[in-house]
C-alpha cells in the first residue's frame, strides 16, 4: 500500500505539473502581449512598457515559466512601480483588476463553494445509490418503471431549470424556504443549512439520476453471477443478497464516478452559483472570464484541477479497499 500510495503521489504531481505547463502556454504565451490585458485597453505606451517591466514580461518564455512555478511553490516578489509586494507559497499571482493576490481571492470564495459541493453530494450520493437500490429491490413492477422514468427526466433536465421551480414554489409560491443565501458555517449552521438547502437540492436531482442508474444496472450485473445464484439456492433472503452482496458490487464505480463529480464541481457549479447568488469560486470565475483577468482564471483553474487529482487519488485507494479484486499496481 505504501508503494501504492507513493507512485499515485508521483503521478499526482505530475498532471498538476503538466497542467501548469498547457496553462502557462494557454494563458500567458497564446494571447499576444499580456502587458495591454493587464494593464487595460486604455492605456498609453509608457504605461504598458511600465507593466511589461514590473511583470518581468521581458524575460524569455520559459525564464517567465520558471518565476510562476517558482512562486507557486516558494512564493514571489511583485513590483507595484513604487515598492515590492511578497506573494507567499502558494502563489497564484495578482489579479489584474483588483490587484489582490490570487490566492487570497481564492480562500475567500473556497468555503462558500466546499459548502455547496460537500452538501450536494452527500445528497446526490445517498439520493442516487437509494434511488437505484430501491429500483432494484422493486424490479418488474411499477416503482420500478417509474424511477427508471425519473432518472431518466432528471439526466435530461438543466440545472437552472430545476432551480427556477424550486425557487418558485418553495420561495414564492409556498414560503417554506427563505431565499437562497450564503451564511458562514461559523456564524450560524441553521442558517447556513437553510440558505444552501435549495442548491443542494438542486444539483443532488441532477447529479443523482445518473448515480441511481449505475447503481441499478451495477446491481443487476452483480445478481447475474454465480455466486450469487449460489447464495440463493443455498436459502439466504432476498434482502441479504440486494443489501449485502449485490451493493457491494455496486460501490467500486460509485466511486469512480463520485471522484470525478467532486472534484470537477467545484470549478464547475458555475449556473448554480449564479442562479442562487452564491459567491463562490464559480461566480468569481465568470467574472474573471469577462474581464479577461488572466491570473484569476489560471488560479482557479489549477485549484479545479487540484481538487479532481486528489479526488482521482483518494477514489483509487477506495476502490482498492471497497474491492479486493484490485490488484495494486
Amino acid at each position: 500500500m505504501t508503494g501504492f500510495l507513493l507512485r499515485r503521489l508521483g503521478g499526482a504531481v505530475f498532471v498538476l505539473l503538466s497542467l501548469t505547463v498547457i496553462l502557462y502556454a494557454v494563458f500567458y504565451v497564446a494571447p499576444g502581449d499580456v502587458a495591454q490585458i493587464a494593464c487595460g485597453p486604455r492605456c498609453s505606451p509608457a504605461q504598458v512598457a511600465q507593466v511589461t517591466e514590473q511583470l518581468r514580461l521581458d524575460d524569455p518564455v520559459y525564464t517567465q515559466y520558471w518565476h510562476f512555478l517558482q512562486g507557486i511553490v516558494t512564493g514571489r516578489d511583485f513590483s507595484t512601480g513604487t515598492g515590492v509586494d511578497h506573494c507567499s507559497a502558494p502563489c497564484l499571482g495578482v489579479s489584474y483588476q483588483s490587484d489582490q493576490q490570487v490566492t487570497r481571492l481564492i480562500l475567500t470564495k473556497l468555503p462558500v463553494t466546499g459548502s455547496l459541493v460537500v452538501g450536494a453530494f452527500v445528497c446526490w450520493i445517498l439520493l442516487g445509490v437509494g434511488t437505484g437500490v430501491l429500483s432494484v429491490w422493486r424490479r418488474g413492477r411499477i416503482t420500478e418503471r417509474l424511477l427508471t422514468w425519473l432518472t431518466l427526466a432528471g439526466t435530461a433536465t438543466p440545472v437552472f431549470v430545476i432551480g427556477l421551480l424550486l425557487i418558485i414554489v418553495f420561495c414564492s409560491t409556498l414560503q417554506w424556504l427563505p431565499s437562497p443565501t450564503y451564511v458562514p458555517f461559523t456564524e450560524d449552521p441553521e442558517q447556513w443549512a437553510w440558505g444552501l438547502l435549495l442548491p443542494w437540492v438542486s444539483l443532488a436531482l441532477i447529479e443523482s439520476a445518473k448515480y441511481a442508474r449505475l447503481t441499478r444496472s451495477s446491481m443487476l450485473e452483480t445478481l447475474a453471477e454465480d455466486h450469487v445464484r449460489t447464495f440463493r439456492a443455498y436459502g439466504v433472503g432476498e434482502r441479504a443478497v440486494i443489501g449485502r452482496h449485490a451493493l457491494r458490487g455496486a460501490v467500486a464505480p460509485v466511486i469512480a464516478l463520485s471522484a470525478l463529480d467532486f472534484g470537477s464541481m467545484f470549478g464547475g457549479a458555475v449556473l448554480t452559483e449564479s442562479l442562487f447568488g452564491i459567491p463562490g469560486l464559480g461566480r468569481e470565475l465568470v467574472h474573471a472570464v469577462k474581464v479577461v483577468d488572466l491570473p484569476v482564471v489560471v488560479g482557479m483553474v489549477l485549484v479545479t484541477g487540484f481538487f479532481v487529482v486528489l479526488a482521482n487519488a483518494v477514489a483509487d485507494v477506495l476502490y482498492a479497499l471497497a474491492d479486493r479484486r484490485v490488484v495494486l499496481s
